[in-house]
C-alpha cells in the first residue's frame, strides 16, 4: 500500500490546494448552524436586538434598569449614557425618530470590552428585576419567567418605582445573585428583551430592525453557503483529478513493468489476473482514493470543529455526542471485521470469472467442435454465483449499516429535543442553541459516517493496492546491463551456444544440457526432435525470454546478457509458434516491427510470404481490417503475414519457431525458395516439425530430452543418427505418397 501511496507525490500541491478548499468548505458548514441560531436567538427572539445595552431609553426606563445594578455598573452606565432632549436632536436610533416626553439617555460611542459590560450589567439588571417580580409579585410572574414583555405597559410599572426603592437590600442581593448564576446567552437575550420594550415605549419601528437583522444574518448565510459549495465542487474535481491522474500513472507503470517481464514472470501470473490487476483493481484503488482525498481530509476538520462548536453551544449534553460517537464506532468495527475476508475473496473470485470467460471466448471453436456448451455455461455460471454470493453478502452487511445510522441520527436528534427542552425550561440554554446543537450532531455523526464508508472500502481497496504492488514489486530476472557492449560488425548475425544449461525458475532439473553450436549469416540452422525436447526453449534464449542457467548464448559477437534487450531485439526478426496479430490494417500489422517500411517494401514480403494472392482477393488490399487477435483470418494466413512481418524488419538473425505448420507443402514450398535469397545475408534459425521443411537446411541440430543428439546435413544425419533418421522416416514416406 505504501508503494501505491508513492503515486500521489506528484500531485502534492493539489493536494495542499483540497485540503484548503476542504478547511472552506468546513469553515462554512460549521459556520451556517452558528447563523441560524443567531437568527432564532437574535433575530426571532429579540426581535433583531443584538444588545443588551439599549442605544438609547427614556429617563424613566434609565431609572428602572440602575436600580437594579451594582455601584460600580451604574458608574460605568452614567459614564457611557448623556442625558438628551428630543427637541435637540429626534433621531437617534437607525435613523429612526424616538418620542418621549422627558429627557432620554443616549449610548456614547464606546469601545467593544465596555460594550460587553454594559450588556451584561443590563443583562443581569433584567433578570435581577425578573427574579423580583417573581417573589414579590406572583400574578406577574408566568409573563416574566417567560421574558415576554411585549404586553407589559411601562407606564404601569413605572409606578411601582417607589414601591421598589423601598425593597430590602437582602432581596435585591439575592436576586442579582440568582440572576448571576445563569448562563451568560439567557442574562443578555431578557437583557435585549427589555431593550425591546424601551424602544417600543419610544416609538421605535422594532418590526423594521427584527427585518433587517434577519436579512442580514440570512445574506451572510447565503454568501457563506456559497462560498462552501463552490470549495466542495472545486475540492471534488481536483480530487477527482487526483484519482484520475494516480490510476493512469498506476496503469502506466504496472503495463510497462508487464511488457518488461520474462516468460519467468508471466509464469506466476494468469492472462486473466493481469488483467484483472490492470483494470478492476485500479478502478477500485481510484474509487477509495477519490473517496479518501476528500471524506479522509474532511471528516476529521468536519468532526473536531463539530465537537468544539457544539460545546461551545452547551457542554451539558457532551454526553449525547460521545455516546452516538461511542456506538457508531463499534458499528464500524464490527463491519471492518466481517467484510475484510470477503473482500479479499472478491478479488480472487473476479480473476476466476475473467479467467473463465477469457478461456471461453478464445475457445468458442473448439467449445463448439466438441459440443461442451452446455459444460462452459456451468463453469461460467459457477464462477459467476460463487462471486454473486460474496457480493451479495457483502452489500447486504453495508445495507444493514445504513438504516442502522440513520436510526442512531434520529435518535440523537430526539434525544437532543428531549435534554434540550428540560435546559430551555430550566433557562440554561436557549431555543436557536438546541437547533444548533442539533445541527453539529448530525455534523459530527455524518463526519464518522463518512469515515465509515472510507472504513468499508478500504479492506477492498487494500486487497486490490497490494495485488497491484504485487506486480510493480515483482522482481525482473532478464534486466539490462549497466553498461551495455555494442555489437560486433564484423560478427553481424553470428549465433552462437557455448556449453548452455537452462531450467525453470523453481525446477530441479535442466531441461537443456551443454547445448553447442553455432549458426553462420547465409546459412539456414533447423533444430528438430520429439515432442518436449527443448527447441522452442533453446529458441527463447536467443531473445532472451529466458536466461541461460550456464554457459553463454551470443548474437553478433555478444553475450546477449551483456546487451540491452531492444538493441538485441533490433537485430532479430521473430515469427512465433502461434501467430499472433493485432487489431489495425494487414499494412500496420505488416510495417509493426518496421514502422518506416515503405510500401514496395510491405509488398514485397507478402510476396515471399506467399501472401499476396489472399490480400490481393480482398477488395481494400493492404488497408484490409484486421480484427482483434486476427479473427477474421484463418490459421495459415495468420502464419504468413506473421512471417511476412518479421521479414520486412531486414533483421540480420530470423527466427522461425514452428512457424510452417499451418501451410500445405506445397505453399511451404514456394515460401522457402522465395525466402533463401531474401535472408542469404542473415543467419536463419528453424524450429519444424516437418522434416520436409528443413531438407535443404545447412545445418540441423537435433534435440533430444534436452541434448543435441545430432547435428549436421540432412544426408549425413540420415546416416549418423538414429533418432532423426526415425523421424525421417515416419514423414517422408507419407509425404511421397
Amino acid at each position: 500500500m505504501l508503494k501505491i501511496l508513492q503515486y500521489l507525490k506528484p500531485f502534492a500541491l493539489m493536494l495542499v490546494a483540497v485540503l484548503g478548499l476542504l478547511f472552506a468548505q468546513a469553515f462554512a458548514e460549521l459556520t451556517l448552524p452558528d447563523y441560524m441560531s443567531e437568527i432564532v436567538n437574535t433575530g426571532i427572539q429579540q426581535g433583531g436586538i443584538e444588545e443588551s445595552a439599549p442605544d438609547v431609553l427614556s429617563e424613566n426606563g434609565m431609572r428602572l434598569m440602575t436600580s437594579f445594578m451594582a455601584d460600580d455598573e451604574k458608574q460605568l452606565v452614567e459614564q457611557s449614557y448623556q442625558a438628551r432632549s428630543p427637541q435637540d436632536d429626534p433621531t437617534y436610533l437607525v435613523g429612526q425618530s424616538v418620542t418621549a416626553d422627558g429627557s432620554l439617555y443616549v449610548k456614547k460611542e464606546v469601545d467593544e470590552a465596555t460594550q460587553v459590560k454594559l450588556s451584561d450589567a443590563f443583562g443581569t439588571a433584567a433578570w435581577t428585576f425578573i427574579n423580583i417580580m417573581r417573589e414579590y409579585a406572583p400574578a406577574q410572574s408566568g409573563e416574566a419567567e417567560a421574558v415576554d414583555l411585549s404586553q407589559v405597559d411601562m407606564n404601569e410599572v413605572y409606578q411601582v418605582l417607589p414601591m421598589l426603592d423601598q425593597l430590602p437590600g437582602d432581596a435585591v442581593s439575592t436576586a442579582r445573585e440568582r440572576a448571576a448564576q445563569l448562563p451568560e446567552s439567557i442574562r443578555l437575550q431578557s437583557g435585549a428583551a427589555f431593550t425591546k420594550v424601551f424602544y417600543d415605549e419610544l416609538g421605535v419601528d422594532t418590526g423594521q430592525i427584527q427585518s433587517d437583522f434577519i436579512a442580514g444574518k440570512g445574506g451572510v448565510m447565503l454568501v457563506i453557503a456559497l462560498i462552501g459549495a463552490t470549495a466542495a465542487i472545486l475540492a471534488g474535481y481536483f480530487s477527482s483529478r487526483i484519482a484520475a491522474g494516480m490510476a493512469r500513472n498506476l496503469r502506466r507503470d504496472l503495463f510497462n513493468k508487464v511488457e518488461g517481464f520474462s516468460l519467468n514472470e508471466f509464469n506466476k501470473f494468469s492472462t486473466a489476473s493481469l488483467i484483472t490487476r490492470t483494470t478492476n483493481d485500479i478502478t477500485q484503488v481510484q474509487t477509495f482514493t477519490t473517496l479518501a482525498v476528500r471524506m479522509l481530509l474532511l471528516s476529521p476538520i468536519m468532526g473536531i470543529g463539530g465537537v468544539i462548536m457544539a460545546l461551545g453551544k452547551s457542554s451539558s449534553m457532551a454526553w449525547v455526542i460521545a455516546l452516538a460517537v461511542l456506538v457508531i464506532a463499534g458499528l464500524l468495527i464490527t463491519v471492518f471485521l466481517v467484510a475484510l475476508p470477503k473482500f479479499k475473496i472478491m478479488q480472487k473470485l473476479i480473476d476466476k470469472l475473467n479467467l473463465v470467460a477469457r478461456e471461453s471466448l478464445s475457445g468458442m471453436l473448439v467449445i463448439r467442435a466438441f459440443g461442451t456448451q452446455k459444460h462452459e455455461e456451468n463453469r461460467f455460471d459457477e464462477a459467476n454465483n460463487d462471486l454473486t454470493k460474496t457480493t451479495y453478502f457483502i452489500n447486504k452487511v453495508m445495507m444493514t449499516m445504513m438504516p442502522f445510522m440513520m436510526m442512531v441520527m434520529n435518535g440523537v436528534s430526539l434525544l437532543i429535543v428531549w435534554v434540550g427542552a428540560h435546559q430551555i425550561e430550566a433557562s440554561t440554554i436557549q431555543v436557536g442553541d438546541m437547533m444548533a446543537y442539533i445541527q453539529y450532531a448530525m455534523i459530527i455523526i455524518m463526519s464518522f459516517l463518512f469515515i465509515a464508508v472510507i472504513f468499508v472500502l478500504i479492506p477492498r481497496a487494500s486487497v486490490s493496492a497490494a495485488r497491484i504492488s504485487e506486480v510493480l514489486e515483482t522482481d525482473l530476472t532478464v534486466l539490462d546491463p549497466a553498461e551495455a557492449r555494442p555489437f560486433d560488425e564484423q560478427k553481424r548475425g553470428v549465433v552462437e551456444f557455448r556449453d548452455v544449461d537452462f531450467h525453470y525458475q523453481g525446477a530441479e532439473e535442466d531441461v537443456l544440457h551443454d547445448i553447442s553450436f553455432t549458426a553462420n549469416p547465409g546459412e539456414v540452422t533447423a533444430f528438430i526432435g520429439s515432442t518436449g525436447s527443448g527447441k522452442s526453449t533453446l529458441i527463447n534464449l536467443i531473445p532472451r525470454f529466458y536466461d541461460a542457467s550456464k554457459g553463454q548464448v551470443l548474437v553478433s559477437g555478444v553475450d546477449v546478457r551483456e546487451a540491452r534487450q531492444h538493441d538485441l531485439r533490433e537485430q532479430i526478426g521473430y515469427v512465433p509458434q502461434k501467430g499472433v496479430l493485432f487489431s489495425g490494417t494487414i499494412a500496420s500489422n505488416l510495417r509493426y516491427g518496421a514502422r518506416d517500411a515503405s510500401d514496395e517494401q510491405i509488398e514485397k514480403v507478402a510476396e515471399i510470404a506467399q501472401a499476396m494472392d489472399f490480400i490481393a482477393g480482398k477488395e481494400e488490399g493492404f488497408e484490409t481490417p484486421v480484427a482483434e487477435g486476427g479473427g477474421n483470418v484463418s490459421g495459415g494466413q495468420k502464419q504468413r503475414l506473421s512471417i511476412a512481418r518479421a521479414l520486412a524488419k531486414e533483421a540480420p538473425v530470423y527466427i522461425f519457431d514452428d512457424s510452417f505448420s499451418a501451410l500445405d507443402f506445397k505453399t511451404d514450398t514456394a515460401l522457402r525458395r522465395a525466402l533463401k535469397p531474401y535472408t542469404r545475408k542473415s543467419t536463419v534459425l528453424i524450429v519444424a516439425q516437418r522434416v520436409s521443411t528443413i531438407l535443404h537446411a545447412d545445418q540441423i541440430i537435433v534435440l533430444d530430452e534436452g541434448r543435441i543428439v545430432g547435428k549436421g546435413t540432412h544426408e549425413a544425419l540420415m546416416e549418423t543418427c538414429p533418432t532423426y533418421r526415425e523421424i525421417a522416416e515416419s514423414q517422408i514416406g507419407g509425404q511421397q505418397a
